[in-house]
């Protein structure tokens, strides 16, 4: 189909084949070559802040000492986790909304005019990585959780005894026996650098928004399914595959070099 001037009611055998000319369309078409950029700063920016986030609140809630508090954070930040983005976008949308809680807070108190989270282009991108990351820094903190765990206790003891604070003892103890984990899971994520979430942004967004929200998968589900343009939007997808593929493998021979991790 991605190669055809596909028609449904002709099939694949009956429609017109066209070789690469959907693949050259990809790059003339703006809302395109825009959608691309959009899914590259969204996805770039949902990895580098999905991986710094759980870092830092693994290695705080390691910090508490009372199990009660501990597990209780633990479970608060990993409960999100189970929502599908349609609760969550529906919970956004009454929160974030021109009506919602957040613009309340913002007219009453501080006199602000409201804002609308996700009406507004140069606020979108923010809106969706922000509530990405809340929704599953809790899933990603529990590996990080489970690696200082596994940190022989006899190196916090030397640390101590050599007088290292415990700032100190999670710079020179922590970080380093997390670096591989570190390393294996951001080499892993450059695999979904052109996965901005359809469902999160399919469920958020709106026309207002096209220029800095649009990304591949909502513009080829509005492309073919939409507008009919099945060959084209299959040339699309089929790209974003394709380079999503050598991602994955450029990632896992990373990973497999520098942190020995490897599946096969």
């Amino acid at each position: 189909m991605a190669f055809q001037d596909y028609k449904p009611w002709l099939g694949i055998t009956g429609s017109r084949w066209i070789g690469l000319d959907n693949f050259e369309r990809i790059f003339q078409y703006k809302e395109a070559t825009q959608a691309i950029v959009n899914t590259l700063i969204i996805a770039v920016s949902k990895i580098i802040v999905g991986i710094i986030v759980p870092i830092v609140m693994a290695i705080l809630l390691s910090e508490i000492r009372n199990m009660g508090i501990k597990k209780s954070v633990q479970t608060l930040v990993y409960l999100p986790h189970f929502l599908s983005w349609v609760t969550v976008a529906g919970l956004m949308i009454d929160i974030l909304g021109l009506d919602g809680g957040i613009n309340h807070i913002l007219t009453q108190i501080f006199g602000n005019d409201p804002i609308y989270f996700l009406g507004d282009p140069d606020l979108f991108r923010f809106t969706v990585v922000i509530s990405d990351v809340w929704k599953s820094f809790g899933f990603g903190m529990i590996v990080y959780l489970a690696t200082i765990a596994g940190i022989n206790p006899s190196y916090y003891e030397a640390a101590e005894i050599d007088g290292a604070t415990r700032r100190q003892q999670i710079r020179y103890v922590t970080l380093p026996s997390m670096l591989p984990m570190i390393i294996v899971i951001s080499t892993l994520s450059l695999g979904n650098i052109l996965d901005a979430g359809f469902d999160q942004v399919f469920n958020l967004y709106n026309p207002l928004v096209y220029s800095t929200g649009d990304i591949i998968d909502t513009y080829v589900y509005r492309s073919s399914l939409l507008n009919g343009q099945y060959g084209f939007g299959t040339a699309v997808g089929l790209f974003k595959s394709g380079i999503s593929l050598i991602l994955i493998v450029v990632s896992y021979r990373l990973a497999y070099k520098y942190a020995n991790y490897k599946i096969f």
